[in-house]
């Protein structure tokens, strides 16, 4: 039996279990984006609003301003984006079948390169567990040297405006 369609969670098979969590997150994508557009200016002051704070959300709509409903696609290859830009695609009324269109699209695209590379770790956890080790802890090690490079150039970006 192929390792792909063998049970995995529930007695489902991997590729089911995968399908349905895509479901899942584009069905998380509508309700931020109605409970945003509910909200509306109301997003700065509810709690949500407050600890992602107004600065934050003020870029994230420029760039919904100047992308549209391409923002919402894009987002979910940015972290912190991925979780904030639906709220205020919402909020700023993006054309909703557009806006259907690119998330559906960034579940489409997104969530099975994530799922499908964790299948592959596993099937490699399986086989070889010290592999699969040096390979979670060289991801890790990479994640944490870009986002520290990021948070460096951002310090340098902001102390030559302090300068200036």
């Amino acid at each position: 039996m192929d390792d792909f369609a063998r049970p995995f969670w529930l007695g489902l098979p991997y590729w089911l279990v995968g399908a349905i969590l895509i479901l899942a997150l584009f069905g998380a994508f509508q309700v931020y984006y109605w409970v945003g557009r509910k909200l509306g200016d109301k997003l700065y002051d509810s709690r949500i609003g407050v600890k992602v704070g107004r600065e934050r959300i003020e870029k994230v709509e420029r760039v919904v301003e100047k992308w549209g409903a391409l923002a919402v696609y894009g987002c979910f290859w940015v972290p912190m984006l991925r979780h904030t830009l639906p709220w205020v695609a919402g909020a700023l009324r993006v054309s909703y079948p557009w806006y259907v269109v690119a998330s559906a699209l960034g579940c489409l695209t997104w969530a099975p390169l994530w799922w499908f590379g964790l299948w592959g770790w596993l099937q490699l956890a399986v086989r070889s567990p010290v592999t699969a080790a040096v390979v979670a802890v060289v991801a890790v090690a990479a994640a944490a040297l870009l986002m520290v490079r990021r948070r460096r150039r951002r310090r340098a970006a902001d102390e030559t405006l302090l300068v200036s």
